[in-house]
């Protein structure tokens, strides 16, 4: 059961094409700790939300990111922060997936990191980030906080994050993250 194979969903919580999130997660998927995959999906093509579509039935976009999540063993948010929260696309993506029927993240497994040109990196969006998948039925991963701040500083001019102990953090966090998903399923 140690070893058993755990795939990750990795979710970046911006559109933006050169997020610094987007890197992040991208650097993740190098980082992952061995029997661990990480599969990422953009969230791009997530409409609003809008109950009278959903009572339609689910938009393919919002199907398939659903279908993702049922799948994955486990989820990673890679959230920027913004305005003391989390971004307005991340949040709607949740809200899609975490309705009837079946809503796909309770009693997940997830971790959350988050890169920042600021000095705080994302600790507020983060945390607000915790406390939803809290109220959806998620196990969160406590440690380590991956709070990246002053993000430009630590990514070179080709996106490959360089700051090593960035990357200690990241690897530690998703070492866990695979770890808790292992434990959970032996329960």
């Amino acid at each position: 059961m140690s070893d058993s194979p755990v795939s990750i969903l990795g979710i970046a919580g911006s559109l933006r094409a050169q997020s610094w999130n987007k890197k992040l997660l991208a650097a993740a998927t190098l980082l992952v700790p061995p029997g661990a995959t990480i599969t990422t999906f953009d969230i791009k093509d997530i409409p609003l939300y809008n109950e009278d579509v959903r009572e339609q039935g689910y938009p393919e976009p919002v199907a398939a990111f659903r279908a993702a999540i049922e799948q994955a063993d486990a989820v990673l948010f890679v959230t920027p922060e913004y305005n003391y929260s989390v971004p307005g696309v991340l949040k709607n993506a949740i809200d899609w997936a975490s309705r009837p029927p079946a809503p796909p993240f309770g009693k997940k497994p997830v971790a959350t990191l988050g890169a920042s040109p600021g000095m705080h990196g994302t600790v507020r969006g983060q945390t607000q980030l915790r406390e939803l998948c809290i109220g959806l039925g998620m196990y969160v991963v406590p440690k380590p906080e991956v709070y990246v701040a002053k993000a430009n500083e630590k990514f070179d001019e080709a996106g490959n994050l360089t700051d090593e102990a960035t990357k200690k953090f990241v690897a530690e966090l998703l070492l866990n993250l695979a770890g808790f998903t292992r434990t959970l399923r032996g329960r």
